[in-house]
């Protein structure tokens, strides 16, 4: 079991009419002026923006909104969100919605915070050094940034999907009702449970030892999320299933799941580049992917695997790991189809051409200046060949 740094600061308001806490959690921050961000016109048309506000204004809140956030949140959002608080003088970021309005409202955060260009931060040319301040009311459950350190955003320029972590951008609260996820559709839903589960197996599989508390958490939420999916495909309001699944988002990106491990994120990696070339799902690209990924890789360790496939597929063990790690594979990739998630890009919509699994292969590799992944490092080469498998 290796070091490990824990640091989870948010404070979490959970359960039925959360939201209508906002304007207090937001006063605790002493602050004087607020955006409130946010994605779609569907926020309006429930309400749950006017509830907001009147939270605000109760707390005498002064604030400004700001929505049209899409999925894969684009920069140019982020440079209009900063010109605005600019010229308002907001002193905190409310995020309204899911992990693309929480990934933009910390992008704007750190933009704020910066005199340069924020892109530039985002490219690693120089680390984040503060923040202002961001919350969150979660609407969807699924990318966990409502307790991460992460933001991912999208330069159009190009079409780069680029990631930044700092413990600068967490959170100071999130309010998270099941609710508001209740009308979500159902392709969406089923991405959001892809994208918890792909949070805690990127730090499942890992070359380390002697790990066994931290497995027996990731484990368990595994199997308590694909039961939830199950629930969900029939029931979609199912209040249990629509709790446990919110709060398996925020545990499965906090680092709980990966406290003592190593981390693969590859699949992340070479997911983070079809997003950005075709703008799919990031739950979605994760399913359509890690089967090939998970295929090229096994074999660095196959009792990890077959770990994964006895514990949590519930795979009977085979006369050697090689052989219950593939049926586990399998599995995974059977639970995925049982969800109406792809297991290859064809089911995303798209065919690759060659000189599109080369683009691909050449940006996660940032030009050729990296590899991906810490079960087994992936170079360009490699990586062509897992786009290629995945087809």
């Amino acid at each position: 079991m290796l070091n490990f740094n824990y640091y989870t600061p948010t404070k979490i308001v959970f359960g039925k009419n959360a939201e209508s806490r906002t304007g207090e959690l937001v006063a605790a921050q002493n602050c004087k002026k607020v955006l409130i961000h946010y994605g779609s016109a569907s926020a309006k048309r429930s309400g749950l923006i006017d509830r907001i506000c009147a939270s605000l204004d109760e707390k005498k809140i002064a604030y400004v909104t700001l929505g049209g956030v899409v999925p894969n949140p684009r920069l140019s959002k982020v440079y209009e969100g900063i010109e605005l608080c600019r010229k308002e003088g907001i002193d905190f970021i409310l995020a309204v919605g899911g992990g693309s309005v929480i990934d933009s409202s910390k992008a704007i955060a750190y933009g704020l915070a910066y005199e340069g260009d924020i892109w530039d931060l985002y490219l690693k040319k120089e680390p984040p050094k503060a923040c202002y301040p961001v919350g969150a009311v979660l609407t969807i459950a699924a990318a966990g940034s409502e307790m991460s350190d992460s933001s991912v955003i999208t330069n159009e320029d190009g079409w780069l999907k680029r990631g930044l972590n700092s413990d600068y951008c967490r959170c100071k609260f999130a309010v998270m009702n099941p609710e508001l996820t209740y009308t979500l559709p159902e392709y969406q839903t089923m991405c959001g449970c892809t994208d918890i589960m792909m949070h805690t197996m990127e730090r499942y599989f890992t070359l380390e030892d002697n790990t066994q508390l931290t497995d027996s958490l990731a484990e368990g939420l595994l199997r308590t999320v694909m039961d939830c999916a199950r629930t969900l495909l029939a029931d979609p309001q199912n209040y249990n299933a629509r709790a446990q699944v919110m709060w398996a988002s925020s545990l499965s990106h906090n680092g709980l799941t990966g406290c003592g491990t190593l981390g693969d994120w590859a699949c992340h990696q070479i997911e983070h580049e079809l997003g950005g070339m075709f703008d799919v799902a990031h739950g979605a690209g994760l399913a359509a992917v890690w089967g090939s990924w998970a295929r090229y890789v096994y074999r660095e360790k196959p009792s990890r695997f077959a770990q994964f496939a006895v514990r949590v597929m519930g795979v009977e063990p085979q006369e050697d790991d090689e052989k219950t790690a593939l049926l586990g594979i399998a599995a995974m990739e059977d639970f995925y189809r049982s969800i109406h998630m792809p297991t290859n890009i064809r089911g995303l919509g798209y065919e690759l051409t060659e000189e599109q699994v080369r683009e691909l292969a050449y940006k996660c590799t940032y030009m050729e200046t990296r590899t991906v992944g810490n079960f087994k490092k992936l170079g360009k080469k490699e990586l062509e060949e897992i786009y290629r498998s995945a087809v």
